[in-house]
């Protein structure tokens, strides 16, 4: 599970970089400044999404067999596609309503950092 939490953390730190830079010169003066900021906050939390993704194969590295951590990558890994991915969406085309899938992604999120505290705390 690590080996593939770690290459979900190469692809998604890779589109996150190559997002940024779209963003930073593709799409400037293309977007409103407001849109241009929620693209932008959509590649800041998939790369720090993606460094808690590389931070959790690690840990897997020590504890294979954690339940806990394994849900926790897979969390995160479903957070940046909703959360993150609903952002690039709603910017390029427009549609406001892919706002409610958002959250969901937010919320996948927290309950990755809680099964990543609750992780640590039973095996270190």
């Amino acid at each position: 599970m690590a080996k593939w939490l770690l290459l979900l953390a190469s692809l998604s730190g890779f589109t996150g970089v190559a997002l940024g830079a779209f963003a930073a010169h593709g799409l400037r003066g293309k977007l409103p400044e407001n849109l241009l900021n929620v693209f932008q906050t959509g590649v800041s939390y998939q790369l720090w999404h993606t460094m808690a993704l590389i931070g959790v194969a690690l840990l897997l590295l020590r504890s294979p067999d954690s339940t806990l951590l394994k849900a926790t990558g897979v969390l995160f890994a479903l957070g940046i596609v909703l959360f993150s991915g609903s952002l690039y969406l709603l910017t390029l085309t427009g549609v406001g309503k892919l706002g409610m899938i958002t959250p969901l992604g937010g919320m996948l999120w927290l309950i990755a950092w809680l099964c990543l505290g609750l992780a640590v705390w039973r095996t270190i």
